[in-house]
């Protein structure tokens, strides 16, 4: 794995290295020694996955609170997505900025989101399926979010949002 530190400190994006041969390919998404190494959390709680029929689906932008902070490791495992991260960490100096990383089942990137962030995704093509692990359990009366498109953030997303769930299409805007 290559870990690369992005503008936004603590946020990472990490590149497969895969072993190919006639068979596919073979490469590890975790290794807590590698992880460890890079500075990054090594436990995690939860595993998820999600699948989107529909292009343009969006889905975000959360995080909790309250001690449920979590740390995330998102990788798309079929589709491509544009993946979306907020820094909301009051002391940060990239408090409020945002970055976007593309993640696809062809370039094989994850990207670790470290406590403190929102976080979400537009599919960019039809059918997608995202897997991630989370450093805590879910918490339903501590989630949170804001809204997708808030001008603080300012996000240049890929395509407007076709499809959302009612609570995402509700998200306040935030206050700083």
């Amino acid at each position: 794995m290559i870990f690369t530190e992005t503008k936004i400190k603590g946020a990472f994006i990490i590149d497969l290295t895969p072993i190919q041969d006639e068979r596919g390919f073979f490469a590890r998404t975790f290794c807590e020694k590698e992880f460890a190494n890079a500075g990054l959390e090594t436990k995690f709680v939860q595993g998820n996955a999600s699948r989107s029929r529909d292009q343009y689906t969006l889905r975000g932008m959360h995080f909790q609170t309250n001690g449920y902070e979590e740390v995330k490791v998102i990788r798309c495992v079929r589709g491509k997505i544009q993946d979306v991260i907020i820094d909301l960490r009051k002391d940060s100096p990239t408090y409020c900025q945002s970055i976007s990383v593309e993640l696809s089942e062809d370039n094989k990137r994850m990207l670790y989101v470290p406590k403190g962030f929102a976080h979400g995704f537009l599919t960019l093509v039809p059918d997608c399926e995202v897997a991630y692990m989370v450093s805590s359990e879910y918490s339903p009366q501590n989630e949170r979010g804001v809204r997708w498109n808030d001008p603080a953030f300012q996000i240049q997303w890929e395509a407007e949002p076709i499809v959302l769930s009612p609570k995402d299409a509700v998200h306040a805007d935030y206050v700083k």
